[in-house]
């Protein structure tokens, strides 16, 4: 590849300082969102919201966060993974420091919106550039190493939310959460880079003979074909509503995990908020894990199986009540299938799928993802709030994961050629 060498004995090679960045982006980023959960008992306890405005405001990010989502990577592809990540830090930071003067609802919808178009560009933008740093035979081991970071964000949260509570309020936690991200603004734009070339390397692992040319960008007449043909695809459908009622069914635990623990079985906050921590301790483990089972026994039925255990998981959940340490360990399992179902479904939407279409795809998907979130939040708030208990929207939720891992099933077991 002419202009392009690959630097040896040189130190580290850049493609580590753009995972390293790319990190933090994501542990800061899902600190920010899924740290909602936590924070969540405290707002409510605080500015009198109902449950189905604190699952409306999540509802907010969600809903900004989908409709930003269907651009990014169009942005990146046009302006560079740099631009696109430090500019909507920005907004990210700006959004979550706002999250922390919210006075009244209104107000909260609105800044975790503007939050929610901040996180837009902290996955696929990111994804996108570290499989552009690294080899294709070393893009799973990079993708799995930075994955860890949105567990790992939420599982410090789990802690380090209490103590900023205690030491001020909950308006702190986002201040501080804030204040980072627009630290990272400054690390994204100096150390960042859109592609190696930008400095003349190969992606890590690569070896100049390897290197091939890159294909042209699809004609628009070949795109509306690919998304028509999509849409008459019965996997498409089967694999988005599975997706959409898992997703249902783990933000149903996710978003009211710990009010539940507070104020229906009468944890004090701070053993409360140490779900958070096991549960994205346990997102840790099934990220780095269970994809790695799924490449010998294969997607669909890694997702079958899967889905199915996140509906024992909820059961067991139901079934533990006031029994800390059974609720802790069913916590933790459940995050382990939690931080392995979203890589599971867009690597089934790689798996099933022509490759010319598989990045409309995966977006596409996505759209199933949001919507079972905001279901969830909706239904899932309201009930709580009409019936006082949340044992019917986890039952919900136990049903939604066995139907979800039933859609599976129908799923064609050959990829589509």
């Amino acid at each position: 590849m002419e202009g392009v060498t690959e630097v040896k004995n040189r130190g580290i090679h850049w493609a580590w300082i753009i995972l390293a960045v790319c990190f933090v982006d994501l542990y800061i980023n899902y600190g920010i969102r899924l740290g909602y959960s936590v924070l969540l008992p405290e707002m409510i306890r605080t500015m009198g919201f109902t449950r189905r405005q604190g699952g409306d405001i999540f509802n907010a990010y969600f809903i900004v966060y989908i409709l930003f989502s269907l651009f990014t990577g169009y942005l990146t592809d046009r302006f560079g993974a740099r631009k696109v990540i430090s500019i909507f830090c920005i907004i990210l930071g700006i959004g979550t420091v706002l999250m922390g003067t919210a006075k009244s609802f209104s107000q909260a919808c609105i800044f975790y919106g503007i939050v929610g178009m901040g996180g837009a560009a902290m996955w696929t933008p990111v994804i996108t550039l570290v499989q552009r740093w690294f080899d294709v035979r070393k893009k799973g081991m990079a993708l799995g190493i930075l994955s860890t970071g949105f567990g790992l964000g939420f599982a410090t949260m789990g802690k380090f939310y209490p103590m900023i509570v205690a030491w001020r309020n909950w308006r702190y936690c986002w201040y501080v959460l804030g204040i980072a991200a627009l630290f990272m603004v400054i690390v994204n734009a100096l150390l960042l880079r859109s592609k190696p070339e930008d400095r003349g390397l190969l992606p890590w692992g690569a070896k100049l003979e390897s290197q091939t040319p890159q294909t042209g960008i699809l004609s628009s007449k070949s795109q509306r074909l690919n998304f028509s043909e999509i849409l008459n695809i019965k996997n498409f459908w089967f694999i988005g509503f599975s997706y959409l009622l898992i997703a249902a069914s783990l933000y149903m635990l996710l978003t009211f995990m710990v009010d539940y623990a507070r104020y229906e079985l009468g944890l004090v906050y701070e053993k409360a908020s140490l779900l958070a921590t096991i549960h994205g301790t346990g997102q840790i483990v099934g990220v780095l894990t269970i994809p790695m089972i799924s490449d010998y026994i294969g997607r669909r039925m890694t997702l079958i199986l899967s889905n199915a255990c996140i509906g024992l998981c909820i059961l067991s959940i139901i079934l533990a009540r006031n029994n800390v340490p059974w609720l802790y360990t069913s916590i933790g399992f459940l995050g382990a299938f939690f931080g392995a179902t979203f890589p599971m479904y867009g690597a089934a939407g790689g798996d099933y799928f022509k490759k010319e279409i598989m990045g409309t795809v995966i977006g596409a998907l996505t759209i199933f993802y949001g919507s079972g979130a905001i279901l969830a939040n909706r239904i899932g708030g309201h009930i709580r709030d009409i019936t006082g208990s949340f044992f019917i929207p986890f039952i919900i939720a136990f049903l939604a994961a066995f139907v979800a891992s039933l859609l599976m099933v129908f799923v064609k077991r050959r990829p589509l050629s």
